[in-house]
C-alpha cells in the first residue's frame, strides 16, 4: 500500500532523514519507534507532503505521490492524526468530525461513518455539541482520530497518539487503534511508547538519527536485546 524508497529530507542545512526505505502492506499496523529527534515525525511529514523530500520516491498504491498536495492525498485515502491533536478548538465536536469529511460528497455514507465513529468513541457522541477546545486531552485525541476516520482513509497515519495521556487512557486509545485496524484500516503508527507500539504492531522499524537501524515483527523486536535496553527499560 505504501512504499518509501531512499528518502532524504532536510530542514535547511540539517538532514533529518537519510536513505529511508520501508513499506506498509494492506491491513497491517506498522510502528516506527525511536528517541526524540530520530526522524519519526519527519517521515509522516514527508509522506503527507507537509515537508518536501529532497530525493527518493514515495509510492501509495503503486502511484508516485512525491509532488501531490496534501488535500489530494486525503482524497486518495491517506490521512494523518497529527501530533498534539490539533483539533479546531472553537468548533464543536460534530463540526470537527464534519470537517474530516470535507473532501467527500456522499452524504448517506458520511452519516454511516459518523455513527461508526460514535460507536468507537461514545464520549464524542455525548459531547457532540461541546466546543472541542473544552475537551480533556484524551477526548481531544479521540476527536482527532475520529476526524481522520471521517475522511474514510485506506491508510491512517498516527503521530504520538499517547502523548500526554494517563496510562489508563493510553490503553483505551491503543485498544481503539486495534479495533480500527480490525475494521479494515491500515495503520502507520509513530509512537514514543515503544512497549505499546511494538505489542500492537504486525511489523516495526527502529529509527536512530534519521536512519532505520532495525526492522522486524513487533514481537521479535520486543525480544531484541538492543531494543529492550534502549526503549523497553532493559
Amino acid at each position: 500500500m505504501l512504499k518509501l524508497q531512499e528518502i532524504d529530507l532536510f530542514y535547511g542545512a540539517i538532514q533529518a532523514l537519510r536513505s529511508i526505505s520501508f513499506h506498509v502492506q494492506p491491513g497491517e499496523i506498522v510502528s516506527l519507534i525511536g528517541a526524540n529527534g530520530a526522524g519519526k515525525s519527519s517521515i509522516l511529514n514527508a509522506i503527507s507532503a507537509i515537508h518536501p523530500i529532497s530525493s527518493g520516491e514515495i509510492l501509495f498504491e503503486n502511484h508516485s505521490i512525491n509532488k501531490l498536495p496534501p488535500f489530494r492525498l486525503v482524497e486518495m485515502g491517506l490521512s494523518q492524526v497529527p501530533e498534539g491533536r490539533r483539533v479546531f478548538s472553537k468548533m464543536s465536536v460534530l463540526e470537527n468530525l464534519e470537517m474530516g469529511a470535507f473532501t467527500r460528497n456522499d452524504s448517506l455514507e458520511i452519516q454511516k461513518d459518523m455513527e461508526m465513529v460514535f460507536a468507537h468513541f461514545p464520549r464524542l457522541k455525548e459531547r457532540k455539541k461541546q466546543l472541542a477546545g473544552t475537551l480533556s486531552g484524551g477526548e481531544q485525541q479521540m476527536l482527532a482520530m475520529g476526524r481522520a476516520i471521517m475522511s474514510r482513509p485506506k491508510l491512517l497515519m498516527m503521530d504520538e497518539p499517547s502523548m500526554g495521556l494517563s496510562p489508563l487512557l493510553v490503553q483505551e486509545i491503543f485498544d481503539i487503534i486495534s479495533e480500527i485496524n480490525q475494521d479494515g484500516i491500515t495503520i502507520l503508527l509513530v509512537e514514543q511508547n515503544a512497549q505499546m507500539a511494538l505489542s500492537l504492531a504486525h511489523r516495526a522499524y527502529v529509527l536512530e538519527t534519521g536512519r532505520i537501524i532495525k526492522s522486524g515483527t513487533g514481537q521479535a523486536l520486543m525480544q531484541d536485546e538492543d531494543v529492550r535496553k534502549a526503549y523497553l527499560g532493559g
